[in-house]
């Protein structure tokens, strides 16, 4: 049996979602509603990459679904492994800062709620019950803002 790092078979993708790519101040959460075991906490919107579809193709479709708006999308987040940010053996997310350029952000499909909280109001940001998964991108996006 030989034993190393899994490898990644989902890639998923997910939008750091700011006021403004040129002085982010506030970022959009989003509340899941499924599954149960994930339902009432918060993540980065977005979704799984789809067969043919590029990572940025899947987050502009994904964003579009989701909460009705198009992006523009900014730099991706620095994430520890070149698949992106682990959130499971079989799962990586790539998350890239995103601006909205059209629509308004409402809760179209897999979430109950959206909420915009301040980068610099670490109790509020950090006071949400972020998907365990997601909490160490959520570091990494307060860490790049104030970079």
């Amino acid at each position: 049996m030989q034993l190393g790092r899994a490898q990644v078979t989902v890639q998923v993708v997910g939008a750091a979602i700011v006021d403004s790519l040129e002085r982010p101040t506030r970022m959009l959460a989003a509340r899941r509603t499924a599954p149960p075991a994930l339902a009432g906490m918060w993540e980065f919107p977005g979704g799984k990459v789809e067969a043919g579809e590029s990572p940025e193709g899947a987050l502009h479709r994904e964003l579009a679904e989701e909460l009705g708006v198009r992006v523009e999308l900014g730099q991706e987040v620095l994430a520890p492994q070149p698949s992106g940010w682990p959130l499971n053996a079989k799962a990586a997310m790539r998350v890239w800062f995103a601006e909205i350029v059209d629509g308004d952000p409402a809760p179209l499909e897999d979430h109950d709620e959206l909420c915009w909280v301040g980068l610099d109001d670490v109790g509020g940001l950090t006071g949400l019950a972020w998907i365990p998964a997601d909490f160490p991108i959520v570091e990494a996006v307060r860490s790049a803002v104030r970079a």
